[in-house]
């Protein structure tokens, strides 16, 4: 079995950006600064053979490529119930009709539809019983975040490898963007 998610790649210079964006929520788990990426589908746990439908299905994906920013920072959850920091996406039409044509191809090829509405953020802490005056300051003071423009040209199929020190992602492949004929 392959645990899989499909996501958006960021550039070094933005990876070091949010990583220095780590701090002052006792307890927070961050994610480090080479996982640090934008999820358009968890695919979650499957057979070999399905991953190579899904393989296929995201080859024939055609997608314009196009510039991303990421702006401002939010949490999941609130007070002691707080779970997850993140960092925002300014709205991006094409983001959205990108992570449509991902989740209706892997539709195609047998999995089921997600039921949660696609909310863009890349994934700063895990939080468990957070001090929520301490969430609220990180909210405050990094809340006029802001990174990018980057170069969206790509998507990667990911496995996640889950282990004692959290999970480790292996890129499988990319699937380039381009303008659509």
């Amino acid at each position: 079995m392959l645990r899989l998610f499909v996501a958006l790649d960021l550039t070094a210079e933005i990876r070091q950006r949010l990583a220095g964006l780590a701090g002052g929520v006792p307890g927070a788990r961050w994610t480090e600064a080479e996982n640090l990426h934008l999820t358009l589908r968890f695919i979650g746990e499957v057979p070999d053979d399905q991953a190579m439908d899904i393989d296929a299905a995201l080859t024939e994906i055609r997608a314009p490529a196009f510039p991303l920013t990421l702006d401002g920072v939010g949490v999941f959850g609130s007070g002691r119930k707080a779970r997850v920091l993140w960092a925002g996406v300014e709205r991006s039409d094409a983001l959205l009709h990108l992570q449509a044509k991902i989740e209706s191809a892997l539709v195609r090829c047998g999995l089921p539809a997600e039921e949660r509405k696609f909310s863009p953020h890349v994934t700063l802490a895990r939080l468990k019983d957070p001090p929520a005056d301490r969430v609220g300051r990180f909210l405050s003071d990094r809340g006029l975040f802001r990174a990018g423009p980057m170069a969206v040209e790509h998507v990667t199929l990911y496995r996640s490898h889950l282990g004692n020190g959290g999970a480790v992602y292996e890129a499988l492949r990319e699937y380039p963007l381009a303008e659509t004929a």
